[in-house]
């Protein structure tokens, strides 16, 4: 074992107790494709599914992987032809049985910080799937909530907003700008600081670099 790979272990080790403590519970991989391999050995055959966006959900493997299965029934948004088709499966994933998501960023003391544009993940995250899978990696652990919020404001949200094609400030600089702009991404802070639903949330945490 390196001694990156040794404090990986370390740190996750350390987060997967905090978590636990917050009835959060999780599970340490090392690489993305175990990641995968768990995340996905959680979603029995007949279930239906669905996630939020997520760049790490995607890099991982694990969308692609999820729209290859027969066995269940995907809420793919990707499928849908119209506005109205993508708003029913947005209200469809609160009854689904698994919710896949990431999260924008995760304090070392087990608190889960996102940030949302339609509020349609976070949503999820906060009531509706029977089980929500959250798979993370490493480099989004940061020491408290406020730390948590500037990652996602200032590392997370303007490369976003450049992949969506979003008129924002940010898009233009790389820089937040506070904005109110028509097309901002960071409308909704979410902060998660206890699972109130024992076993409804579990984190995978990944020790390759994933995400924004």
């Amino acid at each position: 074992m390196t001694v990156k790979e040794e404090y990986n272990k370390k740190l996750a080790d350390t987060v997967i107790s905090n978590l636990k403590k917050r009835q959060i519970d999780a599970v340490y991989c090392a690489t993305a494709k175990e990641a995968a391999d768990m995340a996905l050995s959680c979603v029995p055959s007949g279930s239906r599914v669905a996630f939020g966006g997520s760049m790490t959900l995607a890099e991982a493997g694990i969308t692609d992987r999820l729209r290859s299965r027969d066995d269940i029934t995907l809420l793919d948004r990707s499928a849908a032809k119209t506005p109205e088709e993508i708003k029913q499966i947005y209200h469809d994933a609160f009854s689904s049985d698994y919710y896949f998501t990431s999260t924008n960023a995760l304090t070392s003391d087990g608190e889960l910080v996102n940030i949302d544009g339609n509020g349609n993940r976070v949503a999820a995250l906060i009531y509706g799937p029977e089980h929500v899978i959250i798979v993370t990696s490493l480099n989004k652990i940061v020491p408290d909530v406020k730390t948590a919020v500037a990652r996602v404001r200032n590392d997370a949200t303007p490369p976003n907003c450049i992949r969506l094609n979003k008129a924002t400030p940010c898009a233009t600089t790389g820089v937040c700008g506070d904005c109110f702009a028509p097309d901002c991404i960071c409308n909704q802070i979410v902060i998660t600081r206890r699972n109130g639903t024992p076993g409804r949330i579990k984190v995978v945490l990944v020790g390759e670099t994933l995400g924004y």
